[in-house]
């Protein structure tokens, strides 16, 4: 049970084109729905501007998001994102168990793709970037791209906190975190 009751339908008509925009059809997530309750909340969420799919492919705006959720703990939102875009994506089976089980250095991985977690996993750890870190991006990704890179990892922890904070229940439709074998 959420700590929040999320919104129930029917919706404000400007909250349901909203909605509509960003879920496609599909109906809102627990978590637009439980932001959706503050106007204000809402709208600074949503106008964040990362909920489209900016300079970054979709396999490394995945990857970065869901190891970015992995490392936060957050199953709501990997489990979404894993449902929704991991085949899309092209992510493997061992890949996606690797977003939350494996190291930056993992065979599965390509090398600018393990500079790419490598890069998430400095993030989260202590909020920068080293010298060489930044190098091993900089081979790979341009300025616009490592700029997103490092907004998605914020964004996507801020997602993060609200979905572990609010202990929202996991969406029926979504993945669930790989067993530890």
């Amino acid at each position: 049970m959420s700590r929040l009751a999320p919104l129930q339908p029917p919706y404000a008509p400007e909250i349901q084109q909203q909605f509509d925009r960003i879920m496609r059809g599909a109906p809102p997530l627990v978590l637009f729905r439980t932001i959706a309750r503050s106007p204000r909340a809402w709208e600074k969420f949503s106008a964040g501007g990362l909920l489209d799919r900016g300079p970054l492919s979709l396999r490394e705006r995945e990857i970065v998001i869901d190891r970015t959720c992995a490392r936060t703990g957050c199953e709501y939102e990997w489990g979404v994102h894993i449902a929704a875009f991991a085949a899309a994506a092209r992510l493997t089976d061992e890949q996606v168990r690797a977003t939350v089980l494996g190291e930056a250095t993992d065979p599965c991985w390509s090398v600018a793709e393990q500079a790419l977690i490598a890069a998430v996993d400095a993030l989260h750890l202590r909020a920068t970037l080293s010298d060489t870190e930044f190098a091993a991006l900089s081979e790979h990704y341009d300025e616009a791209k490592i700029l997103e890179i490092m907004l998605l990892c914020g964004f996507y922890r801020t997602v993060s906190y609200l979905a572990n904070g609010l202990a929202l229940p996991l969406e029926a439709s979504a993945a669930r975190f790989p067993e530890r074998t």
